[in-house]
C-alpha cells in the first residue's frame, strides 16, 4: 500500500511494528517536509512487497561499498528523482532510516545517509560510524551519519 507522508498530522501508518514507531514516523515526516519545502516534492512510501527493487538497490550499494548488511526487517521504501538526484529510502523496524543519494550527472554528489530514530541504539552493523545529533520538531532528536559512494550504480 502506498502512503503519502503527511508532515502536519504525523502518522505511524506502515510503521506500527517498530518499537520506536512514533519517533520513526516523525523521522519519516521530517524527510517529507524537507523534500516538500526544498523541491515541492510529495514524499510517498511503499511497502517492501510493492517495490522490492528499491530495497535490493540499497542493499547492493551497502554491501558493495562497505560490506554492510542490515539485520532489522525493512518496513517501507521510497524512490524518486528530484533536483538532479536519484533518491532511494528504506525505513527499518529498528527505527533506522537509510537513503542513497545518487547524482544523475557524473561528478555530482553520491552518498549513503543513515538516520537513527530517537530511542534506538546504534545497530551493530553501523558501530564504526560516528553519529551527529540534530533536533527536529517532528522527530525529536535525530542522529545521522553518512559515507560517500565511490562505485557506479
Amino acid at each position: 500500500m502506498t502512503y503519502t507522508v503527511d508532515f502536519v498530522d504525523v502518522s505511524t501508518t506502515g510503521l506500527e511494528t517498530s518499537p520506536v514507531a512514533d519517533a520513526l514516523a516523525g523521522l519519516r515526516a521530517n524527510e517529507a517536509r524537507y523534500y516538500k519545502n526544498k523541491y515541492d516534492h510529495v514524499f510517498v512510501t511503499s511497502t517492501v512487497d510493492e517495490a522490492p527493487e528499491v530495497l535490493a538497490y540499497i542493499e547492493k550499494v551497502l554491501k558493495d561499498e562497505r560490506d554492510i548488511v542490515i539485520g532489522s526487517p525493512a518496513l517501507e521504501v521510497s524512490a524518486f528523482e528530484v533536483g538532479g538526484l536519484r533518491m532511494a529510502y528504506v525505513f527499518y523496524e529498528s527505527g533506522l532510516a537509510i537513503n542513497v543519494m545518487y547524482a544523475i550527472e557524473d561528478g555530482g554528489k553520491r552518498a549513503v545517509g543513515f538516520k537513527l530514530s530517537m530511542g534506538m541504539e546504534v545497530p551493530e552493523e553501523l558501530s564504526s560510524f560516528k553519529f551527529a545529533r540534530q533536533r527536529s520538531k517532528l522527530a525529536g532528536e535525530i542522529r545521522g551519519s553518512y559515507f560517500v559512494v565511490k562505485g557506479q550504480y
